[in-house]
């Protein structure tokens, strides 16, 4: 059976990589990622149209300040996308991400399964929760650039309101403004609950390895003749 401060200290890291488990699993289910303001003008309507959307639904509404606007939208973000170079960088940050919630919850179960008892293979102990946790803070680190980059690289929201509003032409467009919401901050958050769980267990290791390297101090300094009687 694992001491008390092992049960104690893995057991605080079973909560942080749980915890980035819950958040990953909150950032793939709300639309909060961006909202963009795409400032639109024609020969039949001047305003702008106001898009939020995650990574699988959206709304959108026109803000007009002359002529005739459509009503509000729902849509789904991949079904708009058809086939195009913003849509396979969106399916690669949806991946990214199951990826992350996968490893996540992985490092969740190798922190329990420490905190009850002593593995004997080494890749279930310490160095798999530094693996799990570590894949898990990397690719949700990805996953936030990669999808920065396509909104403001591959002009993502532009896509989807050229799709939603067929006769807004890249040509009608006079300029675009973005804010990244919660859901998208929350990466950050899942990046910080990784590393939390590593360096817990990393201080653990150190002081354990401190206290055996004290036991042994007294051995090895004793005077040899005591030693050999």
């Amino acid at each position: 059976m694992p001491t008390a401060t092992k049960t104690l200290t893995f057991l605080s890291s079973f909560l942080t990589s749980f915890g980035a488990f819950v958040v990953i699993c909150a950032v793939l289910g709300t639309p909060q990622w961006v909202s963009s303001t795409i400032a639109v003008s024609d020969d039949f309507s001047n305003g702008s149209i106001v898009i939020t959307y995650g990574l699988f639904r959206g709304q959108s509404a026109q803000k007009l300040t002359h002529g005739l606007g459509d009503a509000d939208k729902d849509f789904e973000v991949l079904s708009e996308l058809g086939n195009s170079a913003p849509k396979t960088l969106h399916s690669v940050v949806i991946l990214s991400l199951v990826i992350s919630l996968s490893t996540s919850l992985l490092s969740a179960g190798f922190t329990f399964y420490n905190s009850v008892s002593n593995p004997y293979q080494t890749f279930l102990g310490p160095l798999g929760v530094y693996i799990w946790s570590g894949l898990s803070g990397s690719f949700a680190f990805l996953a936030l650039v990669l999808f920065v980059g396509n909104v403001q690289a591959n002009r993502l929201s532009e896509v989807l309101v050229q799709a939603l509003y067929s006769r807004y032409s890249p040509a009608t467009h006079r300029g675009t403004a973005h804010s990244y919401g919660s859901s998208f901050w929350l990466l950050l958050l899942v990046l910080l609950l990784s590393i939390i769980t590593a360096v817990i267990v990393v201080f653990f290791q150190r002081a354990r390895r401190r206290r055996r390297q004290e036991q042994r101090k007294p051995v090895e300094q004793a005077p040899r003749d005591g030693i050999l009687f």
